[in-house]
C-alpha cells in the first residue's frame, strides 16, 4: 500500500506545472517588445542617413545636368561665333585692298580724266573693281561705318584730332581720315576721324562777372582768348582725345 501511495503522490506536481507557462510567455513577449524597440531605434538613424545620401546624390545630379547644359550652350555659341567671324582676319586684310583702290581713284583729278581717254578707262576699271569689292563685303556682312556728321562714339570711332567749328556741336565728326568697318555686329576697324570742338565754353568766373557787370569789353575777351591759347600752346594736339570725348 505504501508503494502505491508513493507512486500516486507525484501526480499532483505534474498537474501543477502547466500553471507556470503564462508567466514564461509574458516574459518572452516583453523581451521581444524590447528587442523591437531597440531595432526600430537603430533603424531610424539608418533611414536618416539614406535620406541624406539621396538628397546629396540628387543635388549632384542637378549640378551635373546644369553644367552639361552650360557646356552645350557654350559650344553652340562658340560654333556660331566661329561661323560668323571666321573671316575676320581675312576681311581685315582685304580692307587694305579697298583702301588702295580708293586712293588710286582719288589721286587722279577730274581734269586729267577728261583730257586723257586712257586715264579715264583706267579709272573706270578701278571704280568697277571697287564696286565689286564693296558688293562682296556686303554679301559677307562687312559694312561701312557712316561716321561723317555723327556724334563721336568711342565704340566705332577713333579720334585723331580736334577742329574749331562753332557751327557744329562739340564732339561731332567733321572729317573722316580712314573709313571704318564692322563685321556683322562686331567692330572690324574703327573709323579714324576728326572731331569738332564746338563753340567756346564760358568758365564759371566769366559767367559770374557777366552777371554782375554785364557783357565784357571786346578787348577783355580777346585778351582772355589769347591767354587761353598761350596756356594750351604746350599741349599736344589730340592727346587723350578719346578719353575726353
Amino acid at each position: 500500500m505504501k508503494s502505491e501511495d508513493n507512486e500516486t503522490d507525484p501526480a499532483p506536481e505534474t498537474a501543477e506545472t502547466p500553471a507556470a507557462e503564462p508567466e514564461t510567455d509574458a516574459a518572452a513577449a516583453e523581451e521581444a517588445g524590447e528587442e523591437g524597440v531597440v531595432e526600430a531605434a537603430a533603424a531610424a538613424p539608418e533611414e536618416e542617413d539614406l535620406e541624406a545620401k539621396v538628397a546629396d546624390l540628387k543635388d549632384k545630379l542637378l549640378r551635373a545636368l546644369a553644367e552639361a547644359e552650360n557646356v552645350r550652350r557654350r559650344a553652340e555659341r562658340d560654333k556660331e561665333d566661329a561661323s560668323k567671324y571666321a573671316i575676320s582676319n581675312f576681311a581685315r586684310d582685304m580692307l587694305a585692298l579697298s583702301d588702295n583702290l580708293h586712293r588710286a581713284m582719288n589721286s587722279v583729278d577730274p581734269e586729267t580724266r577728261r583730257k586723257d581717254p586712257a586715264v579715264e578707262q583706267i579709272i573706270v576699271g578701278l571704280e568697277m573693281t571697287a564696286r565689286d569689292v564693296q558688293a562682296t563685303f556686303e554679301r559677307y556682312g562687312i559694312k561701312t561705318i557712316e561716321a561723317m556728321g555723327e556724334k563721336f562714339d568711342h565704340n566705332l570711332h577713333e579720334a585723331l584730332f580736334e577742329m574749331d567749328d562753332a557751327s557744329k556741336p562739340s564732339g561731332t565728326v567733321v572729317q573722316v581720315v580712314e573709313t571704318g568697318y564692322v563685321l556683322k555686329d562686331r567692330l572690324l576697324r574703327p573709323a579714324k576721324v576728326g572731331v569738332s570742338k564746338g563753340g567756346p565754353k564760358e568758365t564759371n568766373a566769366q559767367t559770374v562777372a557777366q552777371t554782375n557787370t554785364g557783357a565784357e569789353a571786346p578787348e577783355t575777351l580777346v585778351a582772355k582768348e589769347g591767354q587761353t591759347a598761350y596756356e594750351n600752346k604746350g599741349e599736344e594736339p589730340g592727346g587723350q582725345l578719346d578719353e575726353e570725348l
